[in-house]
């Protein structure tokens, strides 16, 4: 594992009082909390040349492998273009930073759960501390696993680390790093706070825990690992986090807005439907979120975009342009949260729209992702407030419903958690007396409609199988045009610099 040392002569010669480090800076019940709030930190960190992967690097190194997402005019790096037709390679940068910002989290969180237990504060604040920093490692684990397979599994803080050779290690199987997210999740459940007051929401909490590790459960019984008796513990698990009006125990207060568009919107932040977010603030030291400019139109006056990105369109039929946005039922409400086809200039009151020409469909017009508007940040758009939702209640219910189905087919527990994000959107409950295959491949629509553009996408399309078993990953991305797509792109490769510095680590199949 690649980790930045300090090598310059002149650093080695400074006074050692004179250098921070971790053995001499964790003293204090403040050390500790600064160093917790580091991990959370390579969440969202943003800025003019920073991307982490809550704050533009899943959109960048993943979703625009999907098949909802493509780069769009204003993305004019080859790296990105490359990988959004997986034409990537191992040397591809976006691939390299997001293991290189997940691993140095993990570091981040290795040296906090080894200093602060040595540190004499509060015992209830430093137990809350120590599972936000579990919490936070599982998080980060769980995407390295997901996105590389068997993954190198770090838990120990290294004191005597100087250069890269001293961190080289070899990967640990899936299920092992699997083993390791479920213990510290658990953990951390046991220590977490129900809920927080002003200053510190947004935090891990035990229903963030809980619901993160029924995902997790989830995602075990799913491809490609397909363990399916981990699907009894995604149910009984989400359970515990839901709450009893929807058939759960969980005393966390968690409901879905009755207003899809107020899930996203900076002013309703942190509501009853979010479970666990990367917090953005607008115009405080590049702490917004990034995102909001890369999907605007670069035509609006008085409107800063880059429209770097884009729906995927594709062909179906007659229409050339067909794209995600167009399956959605007329009614869906969620269309309207989740796209605009027009922005409205702030300057001269204009609406500015993208018509496509020689439409199939009369007056079609270019639908533009819009989940992380801010419409207090008009004037700087690179700096939104919008939250980037990691968990939230609706994803919980599906999760259920998934579950429940897959263990004991389409019961009524399983129709009524899924029927209860179907009538938020506005559309009637699902057709009864479905076969379990039918109940699976509905909620799978119902899922990717109602996610997308949340970092979810790919997750789902390397871990979803069709009626027979198979992988939906191949034949989901050739539908839209991406025929690069083969079963080997499941697992990203490692990445070169990696492999040039560690020897005990070995390149992914077909890479």
């Amino acid at each position: 594992m690649i980790i930045p040392v300090a090598s310059c002569k002149k650093f080695l010669e400074e006074k050692p009082q004179s250098i921070i480090t971790e053995d001499n800076f964790y003293k204090t019940e403040s050390d500790a909390i600064f160093g917790v709030n580091s991990i959370y930190y390579l969440l969202n960190a943003g800025g003019a040349s920073e991307q982490t992967p809550y704050n533009t690097l899943f959109s960048t190194g993943m979703d625009m492998a999907t098949d909802d997402v493509d780069p769009g005019p204003g993305a004019v790096n080859a790296d990105v273009r490359s990988f959004s037709v997986l034409a990537h390679t191992s040397s591809n940068r976006t691939v390299f930073q997001l293991w290189q910002q997940h691993y140095a989290a993990v570091v981040k969180a290795n040296v906090a759960l080894a200093k602060i237990p040595g540190i004499n504060f509060d015992p209830v604040l430093k137990a809350r501390l120590l599972g936000e920093a579990r919490f936070l490692r599982a998080l980060y684990y769980f995407n390295l696993v997901r996105l590389w397979g068997d993954v190198p599994l770090v838990l120990e803080y290294n004191a005597n680390g100087i250069t890269a050779s001293d961190y080289a290690t070899g990967r640990t199987s899936s299920t092992l790093v699997y083993a390791q997210i479920e213990k510290d999740l658990e953990d951390a459940a046991a220590v977490l706070p129900d809920s927080y007051g002003s200053p510190d929401v947004g935090r891990a909490t035990k229903g963030a825990a809980l619901a993160l590790l029924a995902k997790v459960y989830l995602t075990e019984a799913s491809l490609p690992l397909n363990i399916t008796t981990k699907y009894g513990l995604a149910v009984s698990t989400a359970l515990q986090a839901m709450s009893p009006a929807e058939g759960g125990s969980g005393g966390f207060g968690y409901a879905l807005q009755q207003n899809f568009s107020n899930v996203f919107l900076p002013a309703f932040k942190n509501n009853t439907e979010h479970i666990f977010s990367a917090q953005f603030k607008s115009n405080s030291q590049s702490q917004g979120n990034n995102q909001c400019a890369r999907a605007i139109f670069n035509g609006v006056p008085g409107l800063s975009g880059s429209y770097s990105e884009q729906v995927r369109f594709y062909t179906k039929g007659t229409d050339n342009y067909f794209s995600v946005f167009k399956l959605y039922q007329a009614g869906d409400k969620r269309k309207q949260g989740t796209f605009v086809t027009k922005f409205v200039s702030p300057t001269s009151g204009q609406a500015v729209a993208l018509k496509i020409s020689n439409p199939a469909v009369s007056n079609d017009s270019t639908p533009f992702f819009n989940k992380a508007w801010d419409p207090s940040a008009v004037a700087l758009t690179s700096e939104s407030a919008a939250n980037v939702a990691i968990l939230r209640y609706a994803e919980l219910l599906l999760i259920h419903a998934e579950a429940e189905n897959e263990l004991n087919g389409p019961t009524g527990a399983a129709y009524a958690s899924l029927n209860k994000v179907r009538n938020r959107a506005g559309l009637p409950a699902l057709t009864a007396g479905l076969s379990k295959e039918q109940f699976r491949d509905s909620l799978y629509l119902d899922r990717r409609l109602e996610l997308v553009w949340e970092y979810q996408r790919w997750f789902d399309l390397i871990r979803q199988k069709d009626a027979s078993g198979k992988s939906i990953f191949v034949p989901s991305l050739h539908v839209v045009g991406k025929t690069n797509a083969q079963d080997y792109h499941r697992l990203y490769p490692i990445p070169l610099n990696e492999l040039s510095v560690n020897p005990a680590i070995k390149q992914n199949p077909g890479w």
